[in-house]
């Protein structure tokens, strides 16, 4: 198997581990490549996520093979057989050592700032890199969980080579990959977007899984901050989260896209910075556990329009949101949900922001749609860009459209999701 890139990767690995939803569970990421993967993995598992630090030992004439690895807590994993036939002397290697550690060092810092790492005591600790090869980081991730006081260790990558659970059975409890393929030479064969994870990204998707924005203005204080479970249908529910500051003038609901969820860190990451200035926001899950498991589900419109609209009216009847004007943030899919939703002449909504959306999913609604609506694409996805461009003459009401150069679908590059952000933030103030 092929993956697109690390993010589908990630949604892959996810599904083998659902067995730990609900559990204790911290998922750790090693840097780079593995961070993105370990993102959606903790997304779906609804679990804190963290970095776990190792550094390769690379071959002084031949670096991307590895001889062993470094980690925080002291680690250090030394393949005897590598260092042997590569005919490395012991001052060449402790020299790759030294340079490696303070590099670690440094990564720490960059990677985490003045915060602490995740407490593993106790808990179920699921390592995550986007695949192995002659596993050494991912022997001394594990043993790295294991010093902090890990009580159970889950080893998880989306490819490795046969035979992969044999050089790695005694450092975990458990091993998963969902792809073994015959003929691994090495893990970005595997992959047809390989390109090399940068720091920056590292920690824009760090930050985003914590809910802790590194820029801007402090936090509102928050009147209301909150798990809610949201009516769909008898007995039906979705999950949630509302946020809504002291003082807010409006409550964003946001609509994510298909085959994301309340956790998205994206949407989060967004949510947070409306925070700060001020708005309040409604994450949730457009649809229960038993109906996103049919795929057809996440890309009916009609459907995700409807609980859309059900979710505001049970928000307008809230006391946290009386008074307050209500709009929209949709993102991929989640975009062409929102501008249904609005078309509705019974609904006021007041406002509407697309990320990276597809309008043409509701492209029959778009003449209704009167409520001011803002349309942000990265200048890098030129598919949606030209939808976009077309749905925009079709809308009935304003409407502007927002390139973010050099970005792409998912607006993953350094600075571009902080620039919707900024541009959602105040679309919704303006109009709120």
């Amino acid at each position: 198997m092929t993956y697109e890139n690390r993010d589908a990767a990630g949604r892959r690995l996810a599904t083998r581990l659902e067995h730990l939803k609900g559990r204790d569970v911290v998922v750790l990421g090693l840097p780079r490549g593995g961070v993105p993967v370990a993102a959606r993995v903790a997304e779906a598992l609804d679990a804190p996520l963290d970095v776990c630090l190792v550094r390769k030992l690379g071959v002084p004439f031949q670096p991307e093979l590895g001889m062993g690895a470094v980690g925080e807590e002291g680690v250090r994993v030394v393949n005897d057989r590598v260092v042997r036939m590569s005919g490395v002397r012991d001052d060449e290697l402790a020299r790759v050592e030294s340079e490696e550690r303070a590099l670690l060092a440094e990564r720490a810092r960059r990677y985490r700032g003045e915060r602490t790492p995740e407490p593993l005591k106790g808990r179920t600790v699921v390592v995550v890199d986007d695949g192995v090869a002659t596993g050494s980081t991912a022997r001394a991730a594990c043993r790295i969980a294991r010093a902090r006081g890990a009580a159970r260790v889950v080893l998880a990558v989306p490819v490795a080579p046969p035979g992969w659970t044999e050089l790695l059975a005694a450092e975990a409890d458990e091993l998963i990959c969902p792809d073994t393929p015959a003929g691994f030479s090495a893990v970005g064969q595997f992959y047809r977007d390989f390109a090399q994870t940068q720091d920056d990204e590292v920690v824009a998707i760090l930050n985003a899984a914590r809910r802790t924005p590194t820029h801007g203005p402090a936090p509102t204080d928050r009147a209301t901050d909150r798990e809610v479970r949201i009516p769909a249908g008898p007995a039906e529910h979705l999950a949630g989260h509302l946020t809504v500051p002291s003082g807010a003038r409006g409550v964003v609901l946001f609509a994510h896209g298909s085959g994301s969820s309340r956790h998205s860190p994206r949407n989060r990451h967004v949510a947070d910075g409306l925070n700060d200035r001020g708005l309040g926001t409604l994450l949730f899950d457009l649809l229960t556990e038993a109906e996103a498991a049919d795929r057809g589900n996440v890309f009916d419109t009609e459907l995700l329009a409807d609980r859309l609209t059900g979710a505001t009216d049970w928000l307008r009847a809230r006391p946290e949101a009386r008074g307050l004007r209500l709009g929209y943030f949709g993102a991929s899919t989640g975009a062409a949900a929102a501008l249904w939703a609005a078309a509705d002449p019974e609904n006021d909504c007041a406002a509407v922001v697309s990320r990276g959306g597809r309008p043409d999913l509701a492209d029959e609604r778009l003449p209704a749609v009167t409520a001011p609506t803002l349309l942000v694409v990265g200048g890098a996805d030129l598919l949606v860009l030209d939808l976009n461009r077309r749905a925009r003459r079709r809308l009935g009401g304003e409407s502007e459209l927002l390139v973010v150069p050099g970005a792409g679908h998912l607006f993953e590059e350094p600075g571009a999701l902080d620039a919707v952000t900024a541009a959602a933030a105040g679309w919704f103030a303006d109009r709120f």
